[in-house]
């Protein structure tokens, strides 16, 4: 059989709804449309360098890959390539070609470490490992049934907080861009990240497909955004957090908890039936606060890291 690896074609909708299709079957607990997926390229910065790949056997679309340099990272010289090939059409090759695909693209970029994120089961890691690769940390997929499990009674905001629906700041929201930067900055992980670029947040961010502005809710102090838990949909069943966070000077309130459940059940009253988030392994204090939720670990990823060149 002949595969092949060439670049998603975003005008052509049998090539993003083939991405979606291979990328929900090997990896279930993602949320992604063919809008979303669109946007993911169309709308990346310049500097990141971003492509999709597909691969194809015998005109089957058994593959993908994302591909892009961190170009907001403080830290030059990161990329990643992140692979996922149909469960049913594995070991034809097609992940081995995405992954040097995407090497050669990092590579010419300028790329000195690439990383990789990889489901924690013993084919995958040992692909991983053939291919040079060695396992750094590890996050889970937790998975909640929006539909028929319980959710924590809503508790009202203490005085003086407020909470509001993103939508509230569609006029302005450069306050969230700033909590945003701010919460971003101190997530554990293998590269920095720095929201520096307004433009590049409200395009990549803000303004993307997924990012459901009614249910992403912020806590407000005294009139000054404090938490917030951002979210994306499918706009049919599937809910998932994209980030919560809360502003240095007003942790330990369990003002992120707060908004994180108030979404969660206005959510459900919007008919979607399951929700997904992640979490790091080791960060035990918010997998904590998941497991209150009622999420319950569905599966692993460990993030894997080689040296090029």
């Amino acid at each position: 059989m002949t595969v092949i690896v060439r670049d998603l074609r975003p005008e052509v909708r049998a090539d993003v709804e083939a991405f979606v299709r291979v990328r929900r079957l090997a990896l279930p607990f993602m949320v992604a449309t063919p809008e979303s997926v669109r946007h993911d390229l169309t709308g990346s910065h310049p500097d990141a360098r971003h492509r999709q790949l597909l691969a194809e056997s015998d005109g089957e679309v058994v593959g993908t890959a994302q591909v892009r340099l961190a170009h907001d990272s403080p830290e030059p010289g990161q990329g990643s390539v992140n692979v996922y090939v149909h469960p049913e059409r594995t070991r034809r090759g097609a992940g081995a070609l995405l992954l040097r695909t995407g090497e050669d693209h990092l590579a010419a970029a300028g790329a000195t470490h690439v990383y990789s994120w990889v489901l924690d089961e013993p084919g995958n890691r040992a692909f991983a490992e053939r291919h040079g690769y060695r396992p750094r940390r590890s996050a889970h997929f937790l998975r909640l049934d929006l539909a028929n499990g319980p959710l924590p009674p809503l508790a009202a905001p203490p005085p003086g907080v407020e909470l509001r629906p993103g939508a509230d700041f569609a006029a302005d929201p450069r306050p969230l861009f700033a909590l945003d930067a701010e919460t971003t900055a101190d997530e554990p992980g293998d590269i920095g990240t720095e929201f520096t670029d307004y433009d590049t947040w409200l395009t990549e961010t803000w303004r993307h497909p997924l990012l459901d502005h009614r249910l992403t809710t912020v806590a407000v102090v005294d009139g000054v955004p404090a938490a917030f838990t951002a979210v994306h949909t499918d706009g049919a069943t599937r809910y998932a957090t994209g980030m919560t966070g809360t502003a240095r000077a007003f942790r330990g309130r369990g003002l992120a908890k707060l908004a994180k459940n108030a979404s969660l059940h206005r959510a459900r009253a919007a008919g979607y039936n399951e929700a997904f988030t992640g979490n790091d392994t080791d960060n035990a204090p918010m997998l904590a606060i998941n497991t209150w939720f009622g999420y319950g670990i569905c599966a692993t990823e460990v993030r894997y890291a080689r040296e090029l060149g």
